[in-house]
């Protein structure tokens, strides 16, 4: 499988890198020994100074501590904070010569997670050769400090990854220590691991790994800043590094910021679509009698009190260890008190949940029967997400997380009745062959389906801290692909899907592909709802491991009646992240600057003297009474506007519209039509090879300048003297002075090529050399890069030289038509279908009697209009296509789908069977060619794929009724 895709230079992970280095604007970076950073020398006014600028440029409050080395970087769970600081390394070391970096993470699975990130070798491919060459040879070197299982010897040691770091002095690469909160606080960093006998162990000045790391002059970074308190040993550890500066990354710092140089809240994430938005699915029992039970009291070592609520008032119970929590409230199924904490105030049930003194939970948050219903809820939906996931070109594998308490249940259900293994089971069992008859036979849902199935255990897998102790395969190599191996889940020739947790998996874990997450018991605590669905809101990855943003993602979260207010919680909290506008007492440099920078023609003494004027400033520039809310009146765009969460970011399921009914009465008169235009075929090109090699030839001779060279070139700098000053002028490169580097063979770029773009290694070879006679020499441009651009360069060169030079056929290559987007596999109308796949927008008005479905659902103004105003009463039954329902090959690859069919009965009783591709463009020539080429192929492929039943196809363009459309079409 390919590594990840990194993607570079997006605009809100640029704006956090540049905000660091912007810091040191101006800062003098002193020489520096072998094996230390340079100092980064500033000012006290010159820091001050451009951390204010950044504050004001980043629309940030002024939040400056004096004398703080430490600078806060603020960016949402799921936004890519650890590619941010990752790529801040890479420019530190570039422009300011930094180069030892100290990483400090909370826990020992973030670390997992940053050492697999750090040291993958796609990341490591992204910056040598994603960026033109602009990081040179420069490339993390990992250092990672693991727990001294055994004392080796009585003198002091310092760990060797620390002496490697201390000792390492190639500037040429940057040269990271990660350490684990556990770690900065062992007696192995303090240096107390043995008796001290005064050894010095490292460069003849260090026996402690602190004062050793510290004589580097290391640059921190601090992940996930919140669970670093500065009051704590922590925190006092940390600063034994004696660090130059101290970066903090985080979504939660409890507004507990220093110098923050840079936010990117939750709210900003969602609005911005950097994140999935999140549906709620909430199992509210009605006739709950508003049951709660609470722990009141500890009598002993063996019993406690607890105390049952209810509309009707109170009841208390005494409960002894070994005793199930049912003889309380019958809805709850096996919850067995297991111990009672004499210093702590909680008791713990099943030997996992624990509730602490006066705290209390719903009874059926612990019943079976909801249990059950939010398994098979969440099953249902992930094969639904399976379905439209699988179905793009760019298929995406979706995951579904589960976070329970009942681990005997699960990974020792197979032994016990009615367990939670064997229920989940038999729920994956039987909604898959329930979704398998509405599958596309063939397609590649059908063939996930397939294979859950033939292994329903193989669809899942769990991780659970007690795992780390056990010696069982089949649990490692869960554990793996959970924790460390990504890649291997987010193939599709991997059956997992499904994966189970006790909240194990929190900060420091997740995985893109998260599209559900099923909350069967609560997390133990009142946690930020945020860091709840964290796991979950990165957006998703294809097949190919590139990130995709071309959908409205939704990550579906499952809770039950206790957190009934989970939507209103979460939105909440998103809200709260607004960014506060600085309020100011007097008119100074900093709001003049705020204002100047929207209305660039004010003066600041004229401004004055208008405020002055008015009244909203006194002879001291202090603003009095309302002055400072009426300049914002005067001058509104440089305050800006309070943001709001866009609406459907966030959303309870069954509140937003999710399918459209069918008028099922009305299919039987489209179904003709909808079984003839649903017909699958292949494009053929009826051309010889020659002839295609040809064309092969003139995509190579027209599009030259689209391929990388991969090779050395001498850059030339003319320096001019202009008035009396030195200037460099525009770079010159000279054409002739080319030394290529060979990267790939001849024979491995031959074969590459032709497995990608689908030409015969011979086509190609002869090709090649052709175009050698006019200049175009391959063995310049064998690289990747090339591949690619020759790969969808000629694809898109057959698209729009088709008909012109070479025509297209279509050869119909299966009968069978059912299931479709309207039917069943034995042909039956589905009673609803989602209606994300009729449109993105939704109305509330009627549709026309004509249409097919009962709700008003669309992409664009001109659909809107045929459903609601394009009334005439010679169609029978029209309907909006759903997207990819029917795909039309197109030369070069891709496809092409319409937007509406209709069937219309004349006076005479003459059907006519049409098929309308609606475009929101005044006319034909306002379309691209390569969208006119689509269009020559629709009509085409109408022409073959019709039979006995003669099918129309026409383009409705902005301004054009369809009762003209018709009109055109009965000639």
């Amino acid at each position: 499988m390919a590594g990840f895709h990194y993607e570079k230079n997006l605009p809100h992970q640029m704006v956090a890198v540049q905000a660091v280095l912007s810091v040191f604007d101006r800062a003098e970076p002193s020489s520096n020994e072998r094996g230390e950073n340079p100092s980064l020398m500033l000012s006290e006014h010159q820091y001050k100074d451009n951390i204010r600028t950044l504050q004001q440029a980043n629309q940030i409050e002024t939040i400056f501590s004096d004398g703080s080395q430490v600078l806060d970087i603020a960016m949402e769970t799921g936004t890519g904070k650890t590619y941010t600081y990752t790529q801040t390394m890479y420019e530190l070391q570039r422009q300011c010569g930094v180069y030892k970096f100290v990483i400090a993470v909370p826990t020992l699975s973030i670390k997992a997670g940053t050492e697999q990130f750090l040291k993958s070798e796609a990341l490591r491919n992204h910056f040598r050769l994603d960026f033109d060459g602009r990081y040179g040879d420069s490339e993390i070197e990992l250092y990672v400090v693991q727990s001294q299982k055994t004392k080796k010897s009585k003198k002091q040691t310092i760990p060797s990854e620390i002496v490697r770091f201390v000792e390492a002095d190639n500037t040429n690469k940057i040269h990271v220590l990660l350490l684990n909160m556990g770690m900065i606080n062992s007696p192995t960093m303090r240096g107390e691991d043995s008796g001290n006998d005064g050894s010095v162990l490292l460069k003849d000045l260090y026996s402690k790994p602190f004062e050793a790391i510290a004589s580097v002059k290391p640059f921190l970074i601090i992940d996930e800043p919140h669970r670093f308190k500065d009051d704590n040993k922590t925190w006092q550890s940390l600063m034994a590094f004696a660090p130059q500066f101290i970066l903090r990354y985080g979504a939660t710092f409890n507004d507990k910021f220093r110098n923050l140089i840079y936010r990117l809240t939750a709210i900003d994430a969602f609005n911005q679509d950097l994140v999935k938005g999140v549906r709620a699915f909430i199992e509210a029992v009605q006739g709950d009698n508003h049951a709660s039970i609470k722990f009141i009291e500890k009598l002993s070592e063996n019993e406690a009190r607890f105390e049952l609520s209810t509309k009707e008032g109170r009841t208390s119970f005494t409960l002894a260890i070994g005793e199930n929590l049912n003889k309380v409230h019958p809805a709850i199924d096996d919850l067995i008190l297991t111990k009672i904490h004499q210093r702590k105030s909680l008791v713990v049930f099943n030997e996992t949940i624990e509730i602490e003194l006066n705290g209390s939970i719903k009874p059926y948050s612990y019943s079976n029967q909801i249990t059950d219903k939010m398994l098979r809820q969440a099953v249902r939906e992930h094969f639904k997400a399976e379905k439209t996931l699988l179905s793009r070109a760019d298929k995406i594998k979706p995951l579904t997380l589960f976070f329970i308490d009942d681990i005997a249940g699960y990974r020792d259900g197979k032994a016990q009745a009615d367990s939670l293994l064997q229920r989940f089971e038999a729920c994956v069992k039987d909604e898959a062959q329930k979704a398998l008859q509405t599958a596309e036979i063939g397609s590649a849902f059908y063939h996930s389906l397939q294979t859950v199935l033939a292994d329903v255990s193989a669809s899942h897998g769990g991780y659970f801290s007690k795992d780390n102790a056990s010696d069982d395969e089949k649990i490692a190599k869960e554990i793996n692909e959970i924790l460390h191996d990504k890649e291997s889940l987010l193939s599709l020739d991997n059956p997992r899907r499904f994966i189970f947790s006790k909240w194990t998996l929190r900060e420091g874990w997740d995985n893109p592909n998260v599209f559900g997450i099923c909350k069967l018991r609560s997390s133990g605590s009142e946690t930020s709802k945020l860091q709840e669905v964290g796991r979950g809101l990165r957006l998703p990855v294809n097949e190919f491991m590139a990130r995709v943003k071309d959908g409205d993602f939704k990550l579906n979260y499952f809770v039950d009646s206790s957190e009934a207010d989970f939507v209103e919680k979460l939105t909440a909290e998103v809200n709260s992240n607004v960014q506060k506008a600085p309020v100011f007492t007097q008119f100074n440099d900093e709001l003049f600057a705020q204002i100047q920078a929207v209305y660039p023609e004010v003066k600041k003494r004229a401004l004055g003297n208008t405020f002055h004027e008015n009244g909203w400033i006194d002879d001291d520039d202090n603003f009095v009474g309302n002055g400072f809310e009426q300049v914002k009146k005067a001058y509104p765009n440089a305050f800006g506007k309070p943001e709001s969460l866009k609406k459907g970011k966030i959303t309870t399921a069954g509140k937003d519209k999710n399918t459209v009914k069918m008028r099922v009465g009305k299919y039987e008169e489209l179904k003709a039509l909808w079984e003839t235009i649903n017909q699958k075929a292949i494009l053929r090109y009826p051309i010889s090879e020659a002839a295609y090699e040809q064309l092969l030839v003139n995509y190579l001779l027209a599009s030259r300048k689209h391929f990388t060279q991969t090779g050395i070139r001498t850059k030339v700098q003319a320096l001019k003297v202009n008035q009396g000053l030195l200037y460099a002028e525009d770079d010159v490169y000279r054409d002739d002075d080319f030394d290529a580097i060979v990267t790939m063979d001849y024979r491995t770029f031959l074969e590459k090529l032709a497995q990608q773009a689908l030409i015969q290694r011979r086509t190609l070879h002869r090709a090649f050399h052709r175009v050698r006679e006019q200049g175009i020499v391959i063995e310049k441009f064998m690289n990747a890069q090339t591949i690619v651009a020759i790969h969808t360069g000629f694809n898109r060169y057959l698209l729009h030289h088709s008909f012109s030079q070479f025509q297209v056929g279509y050869h119909r290559i299966d009968s069978a038509v059912h299931p479709t987007a309207f039917t069943d596999q034995q042909g039956k109308p589905l009673d609803e279908v989602n209606a994300a796949n009729l449109g993105v927008k939704s109305e509330e008005y009627s549709p026309l009697e004509s249409f097919l479905f009962d709700s008003v659902v669309f992409d664009s103004e001109i659909e809107r209009q045929n459903i609601v105003e394009g009334a005439v009463n010679a169609i029978t039954v029209f309907t909006k296509i759903p997207k990819n329902a029917i795909k039309i090959p197109v030369a070069g690859g891709g496809s092409y789908s319409p937007d509406f069919a209709y069937i219309v009965k004349t006076a005479k009783g003459d059907i006519l069977n049409l098929v309308v591709e609606s475009k929101g463009l005044e006319g034909s020539d306002e379309l691209r060619h390569s969208e006119l080429q689509k269009i020559k192929h629709a009509e085409q492929w109408f022409k073959h794929v019709g039979g006995h039943i003669a099918v129309k196809f026409m383009t409705q363009f902005e301004g054009e009724k369809i009762q003209q459309i018709i009109r055109k079409a009965l000639g």
